[in-house]
């Protein structure tokens, strides 16, 4: 007997060494009220409570508030007791008040006739697995949503392509119209309303393939109040009738260097968050002036400053620190990208300057889009300017090659040129054209689509280029279909084009050669 006794002796004195000698697991014991019984290294350097803090105490002292009040302690005693283990995972609060997030694992101890004697609980700090965890899951969510958009882009531009050439059709026609329409006041008027919806449409598509692809910038000299008071009638339109849009433009701002497409429309984003931070209404304020506080490092730069000031419910620092994170709303499902913002901070980067935001709860949110001032000698970067730059009438009369696989489109076109005296030839394709260039010496130039089958409007121009160096070629095209490096080398017409832009675009040409 005295022989087994100490052999069990020597068993627990071994299994009391180990438990002692381990620090990265918290082991103790509880009695079955969940009182600590017992405290091992790795309770005390996890935990940060000596033994005569802490034995004797019911062990939710570990747990933070939300989870006793929840009665999270006693649930997870009373799934051991009936189960005869607890396994789980969730925060714990250490003695100097500190979080940590912890696997626990509770089992139920029973004498030899299955009396409970108490529990054996073991925790473990895994707050770096649970943040790798957490960062997976936001990357998964931020990939979800990058696809989602991605996929919600392509069918933007689709439409807004598609839409392009029907508003191709219409402007053009219209304009075709009012040159022969009879001096008749009331169909002069209803001849307006149509061109002005039509040109309403073309605005609206070239916002829409703004946000469906990215866009080369085509920087530029912009002159503010000019662009702003043209805003004006276009965000008014998106806000409450209890809101209104205030301006307060310094006189004589100097023209800045930016994308005036792309700076409508972050301030257009801005406008709308303006609104969605009053939803009971109030003032938007946008002010532009020389903005004081910033200088290149040489210090000859001049920046000017344009904001976007609301008098809505305010960012605290935390969200106000995310705000430009890619994704990041405060905006309920399905009514923000958290897009925006970051939106808006690209555009001033890539125009060197940079976005400023100051915001507190209660007390509005102002963001300043700051941007260079334009030099004088300052030379346009991928301008539309080369095809514009002829002021007078151009009066050769050329046999045009016109290239569309949109027939309404092609009509159209035909109309336009031939109206300017223009003989045209017609071709639905690539290869069809090429097959007019071979059989025909007279024409002068080629004016073509670029989204086409089998070819495209770019890979047409280089084989007529190769061919035929001495003719001309204008790219008719929404103006995010031409690949990158492409734009800015070519000329091109926008979709939808008047006639006189057409007209304009064949001078241009030609003024070059």
């Amino acid at each position: 007997m005295a022989e087994g006794r100490t052999a069990r002796r020597h068993v627990q004195d071994r299994y009391r060494l180990l438990i002692e000698s381990i620090v990265d697991y918290a082991i103790y014991m509880l009695d079955e009220d969940g009182h600590v019984a017992s405290w091992n290294p790795g309770a005390r350097r996890l935990k940060g409570y000596e033994p005569d803090d802490i034995l004797g105490r019911h062990f939710s002292s570990f747990y933070t508030p939300e989870d006793r009040d929840a009665g999270e302690p006693g649930r997870g005693l009373e799934i051991a007791r009936r189960e005869g283990r607890f396994e789980n995972e969730g925060w714990r609060v250490r003695k100097d008040g500190s979080r940590f997030w912890a696997s626990i694992v509770i089992d139920a101890i029973r004498d030899d006739e299955g009396n409970l004697i108490g529990f054996a609980k073991v925790t473990r700090d895994i707050s770096e697995k649970h943040q790798a965890q957490l960062a997976l899951a936001q990357a998964r969510e931020d990939l979800f949503q990058a696809q989602k958009l991605e996929a919600i882009g392509q069918m933007t531009g689709g439409i807004a392509h598609d839409f392009n050439n029907v508003l191709t059709a219409i402007l053009g026609s219209l304009h075709l119209l009012k040159k022969r329409l009879p001096d008749d006041p009331e169909l002069a008027q209803l001849l307006e309303s149509a061109l002005r919806g039509a040109e309403r449409g073309a605005s609206l598509t070239k916002r829409l393939l703004a946000f469906s692809r990215r866009q080369e910038l085509h920087v530029r000299e912009v002159e503010i109040a000019p662009l702003v008071e043209g805003l004006i009638d276009l965000a008014s339109r998106s806000i409450d009738p209890d809101t209104r849009i205030e301006t307060q433009l310094e006189a004589a701002l100097p023209p800045v260097r930016t994308d005036p497409a792309q700076l409508e429309m972050a301030l257009l984003n801005l406008i709308v968050n303006a609104r969605d931070a009053m939803p009971q209404g109030g003032i938007i304020r946008i002010q532009a002036q020389i903005d004081g506080q910033e200088r290149d490092d040489t210090g000859d730069q001049q920046f000017v400053s344009v904001a976007v000031i609301d008098e809505g419910e305010g960012m605290d620092a935390e969200t106000l620190q995310k705000a430009t994170t890619p994704f990041f709303t405060t905006k309920g499902i399905g009514k923000g990208t958290g897009l925006g913002l970051a939106m808006v901070q690209a555009l001033t980067e890539q125009s060197g300057g940079f976005l400023r935001l100051h915001s507190e709860p209660g007390f509005g949110t102002r963001a300043d889009i700051i941007l260079p001032v334009a030099v004088s000698t300052a030379v346009s970067v991928k301008s539309e300017e080369p095809l514009n730059c002829m002021s007078a009438p151009f009066d050769k009369k050329l046999t045009v090659l016109a290239v569309d696989d949109d027939s309404l489109v092609l009509m159209n076109t035909s109309m336009m040129l031939e109206d300017l005296g223009h003989t045209v030839i017609e071709a639905f394709n690539g290869p069809e054209a090429l097959k007019v260039l071979q059989s025909r010496q007279d024409i002068d130039m080629v004016i073509t689509d670029q989204s086409m089958p089998m070819m495209t409007g770019v890979e047409l121009a280089d084989r007529v280029q190769e061919a035929h160096p001495s003719i001309p070629v204008i790219l008719a095209t929404g103006y995010s279909e031409l690949p990158t490096g492409q734009f800015s080398a070519r000329p091109h017409l926008n979709k939808p084009f008047t006639q006189h832009e057409l007209q304009t675009a064949i001078a241009g040409v030609f003024s070059r050669s």
